[in-house]
């Protein structure tokens, strides 16, 4: 499930270390790096921490543990646990594999598939999972438009869905389809929605019963999430009794939480703060290849799913031939190396490296190298000529347009002080908003924007995320309501290869009308890819243990297509710890607040750090 990120405003302190600095640009499009000093730190695992409470730091926005509803990353990841899927994605690859259903038959070529649940299955409460419970939540996405906000793509091709016994489930389709229809939906109990008034605007963030390892036993919002081990759970009860999310207020204080021991696990790590993690005593840090894509999002002309216009996107963006200047005149490799220091993949489109089935290859005939001089040659050809300053106009309008960028993400900030310069080259005005990660996630519901920085987790097939860009995934209502929509992209042929590849039985005929879907929407160009970034992240080695990577080889722990990566998880033995207590670490001491002063060039700049604002899974 792919979703948007959003950030409740707080308010901080000026807490910065100086291992978390990003070397920015002098207002120059290929600046001199500036190599930050670094002060020694030291990671000490705290002594009343309970071995049996993992604890994850996080400053991720719930808008609801709805899982009809949600469509932010720290709650869906949080429903992974909770609710098993009716077909697992396998932590070995992300192929199909068994969920609450042991085993599944395809039928009448693609256009029926019955499943067989597993036998003995029990909720949290201990009443009895049966195919009453599968049918119950299909069908509530398939009839109420409400319930089918998060993942009512996936059973758009559902012509109906039935329960011959109690452990059987068939559904038909309307066409053949490839993808398996009983990936990435959470089964919810019918004995507990069917009771519920309204279960559209049902927060489920309270006595919560599920079928998944954990279940939700507390929230208190921007505090803390508290999941407690499910006993019921078909794969036995994990290891560890309970997985806390701790709130913190930037990515800088979760780094100085771990290595204070205040909590076991951190992901989303700037490159910078990874290197400063890497080898620090008690800690391990581990980079994975993500099923994440980072992207510039162009307001292409946002309207409705019935062709009413709204937002405020500048007019000149409906013009492909612009679109295509900006990412012509948007040197990426210098991004990659520059604020990624070399940690992410160069994208060609929205589905990740990651996935090398289905992503468009990066040898593709349509695939645009940076040349301003190309970008400058498409503005003329758009009939923007240069005007005062240097910016181009057509019919007395300047092409000035506005980057949102959140004042907390040091990527974001550093990424805009390349791009101004870059754009200004080719005659763009661009005016940087900077504003916190709420204000943004509002914004761009709203289609109030130019441009601003988003990305999405993918998964292993990638036909939900073809889908939500689909005309059919539009809004309904010109508050942006109503639908989940990528870039508020619609391109009727793209639809038509959409329901071509998703009937598509044979695999390779499948990737290659997925790749021409990939090349019109680069074409398009309703969004500028930038990178698919390496999963950086650290964890307290010297209390816990037994993380599983999705995949196998070389893969992630957090924020999986899946709930393998806590899954497993185990307290390591009393030797073990001692064992990793035996010296003493190089890095920050942390007491209290932190500030760190940094010295670039004699300037003195003291950074806030919050958040960033693509946490969309």
């Amino acid at each position: 499930m792919p979703h948007r990120s959003g950030r409740r405003a707080r308010c901080t302190l000026a807490v910065v270390a100086a291992a978390a600095l990003i070397a920015l640009p002098v207002g120059a499009a290929h600046a001199t790096d500036t190599a930050p000093a670094v002060v020694a730190a030291e990671a000490t695992a705290t002594p009343e921490a309970d071995a049996t409470t993992f604890r994850i730091a996080t400053s991720g926005f719930v808008d609801t543990f709805n899982p009809f509803v949600s469509i932010y990353l720290l709650p869906t990841n949080t429903i992974r646990y909770v609710y098993e899927y009716l077909v697992q994605n396998s932590a070995e690859d992300g192929s199909p594999t068994k969920g609450l259903a042991d085993d599944w038959e395809v039928e009448d070529d693609g256009m029926t598939w019955v499943y067989t649940l597993q036998d003995d299955l029990l909720w949290s409460d201990d009443e009895p999972i049966t195919s009453a419970d599968v049918v119950y939540t299909y069908e509530q996405m398939m009839t109420v438009p409400e319930l089918s906000v998060a993942n009512g793509n996936l059973v758009s091709n559902f012509e109906s869905v039935e329960a011959p016994d109690d452990k059987t489930v068939v559904i038909r389709l309307k066409t053949p389809q490839a993808p398996n229809p009983g990936t990435e939906v959470p089964i919810v109990p019918k004995h507990i929605w069917e009771e519920i008034d309204d279960p559209a605007t049902y927060a489920n963030d309270t006595d919560v019963v599920g079928s998944g390892p954990y279940v939700l036993e507390s929230y208190s919002a921007n505090q803390s999430i508290t999941l407690r081990a499910n006993p019921n759970f078909w794969q036995g009860a994990p290891k560890v009794d309970r997985i806390q999310y701790v709130y913190y207020t930037n990515s800088d204080a979760q780094v100085q939480a771990l290595r204070a021991g205040e909590v076991d696990f951190v992901s989303g790590l700037t490159p910078t703060q990874f290197q400063a993690l890497d080898g620090v005593e008690g800690i391990t840090a581990h980079s994975g290849e993500g099923r994440r894509y980072h992207s510039i999002s162009i307001n292409v002309g946002t309207v409705t799913r019935d062709g009413q216009p709204y937002g405020t996107g500048n007019e000149a963006l409906k013009d492909v031939n612009v679109r295509q200047a900006l990412r012509l005149g948007t040197d990426t490799e210098t991004l990659l190396e520059r604020v990624m220091e070399g940690r992410a993949t160069p994208a060609t489109s929205f589905i990740p490296a990651s996935f090398p089935k289905w992503a468009l290859p990066a040898d593709d005939e349509v695939i645009m190298a940076y040349d301003p001089e190309a970008a400058m040659a498409k503005l003329e050809e758009a009939g923007w000529v240069v005007g005062a300053g240097g910016i181009r106009e057509k019919d007395g309008t300047p092409l000035q347009l506005r980057l949102l960028v959140d004042a907390d993400d040091i990527i974001e900030q550093s990424i805009s002080e390349y791009f101004v310069p870059w754009m200004q080259e080719i005659g763009v005005g661009i005016t940087v908003e900077s504003t916190d990660g709420d204000t943004i996630s509002d914004r761009a519901v709203k289609a109030d924007y130019d441009m601003y920085f988003s990305g999405w987790s993918v998964n292993p097939d990638p036909d939900y995320q073809l889908g939500i860009n689909l005309c059919s995934t539009l809004p309904t209502g010109t508050d942006g309501s109503g639908g989940t929509s990528q870039d508020g992209y619609c391109n009727p042929e793209f639809d038509a290869m959409y329901a071509e590849q998703r009937s598509e039985l044979d695999e390779e005929a499948r990737q290659q009308i997925v790749h021409d879907m990939l090349a019109m929407n680069y074409t398009d160009t309703a969004q500028i890819a930038t990178w698919y970034p390496n999963s950086l992240e650290a964890y307290r080695s010297d209390r816990f243990t037994g993380f599983t990577l999705q995949p196998k080889d070389g893969g992630i722990i957090a924020s999986q297509a899946g709930y393998w990566g806590f899954l497993t998880v185990e307290p390591v033995s009393a030797e073990a710890a001692q064992a990793e207590e035996g010296g003493v670490p190089t890095g920050l001491i942390v007491t209290g607040v932190i500030v760190a002063v940094l010295v670039i060039g004699g300037i003195v700049f003291v950074l806030l750090r919050r958040r960033k604002m693509a946490d969309v899974e």
